[in-house]
């Protein structure tokens, strides 16, 4: 138990540090969070359009809508513009909450996988490194890989990054602690 304590806790943080690395000094998200300076104007208008915070795809159909409906829509719209817009009625400064739920559920996600770790009966070091490179590749395909398909996000090469580095460099932490030379 102490083992897959201090690798929950140890891989966690390195995991946190890596996507902090690529959210702030390296940017390498910006692609998808690009400036317009038309940023003010596009709100306003937002402001009078949306009533309520929510996701919206455009164009869409609304709810209920049949599927021949929604056919003749997805027919129409082709070769048009359109967008996904995730709109928020008020920001919040929420960064302190926000960064400590991160590296919370990073240590618990990392718990899961030391957990998976010590039921293998004498893992070698490459075998812990392996599986934790390969966790980093099923977390980036299930999510941001799948969500990119329908909805091509703009950083796509940066979330793998993030899954490869992460899960890789805890995985190297990891392979030691785990290893049957450990």
């Amino acid at each position: 138990m102490k083992k897959i304590i201090i690798g929950a806790v140890v891989a966690g943080i390195i995991i946190f540090i890596c996507q902090t690395l690529s959210w702030t000094i390296l940017d390498l998200h910006r692609s998808a969070n690009q400036y317009t300076p038309k940023q003010t104007e596009i709100l306003n208008f937002l402001g009078e359009q949306l009533t309520e915070d929510g996701q919206y795809l455009l164009p869409g159909t609304p709810p209920g809508a049949t599927m021949e409906e929604s056919q003749a829509m997805m027919k129409e719209a082709i070769g048009k513009p359109w967008a996904v817009i995730a709109y928020h009625r008020q920001m919040e400064d929420n960064m302190t909450s926000s960064i400590i739920r991160v590296l919370l559920v990073n240590i618990i996600m990392a718990g899961l996988f030391c957990w998976i770790l010590s039921k293998i009966p004498r893992p070698s070091f490459s075998t812990v490194f392996l599986c934790s490179l390969f966790t980093g590749l099923i977390v980036f395909m299930n999510i941001p890989y799948t969500t990119h398909v329908f909805y091509q996000s703009f950083d796509l090469t940066a979330s793998l990054i993030d899954a490869v580095a992460g899960w890789g460099l805890a995985g190297l932490w990891l392979g030691r602690l785990f290893s049957r030379q450990s």
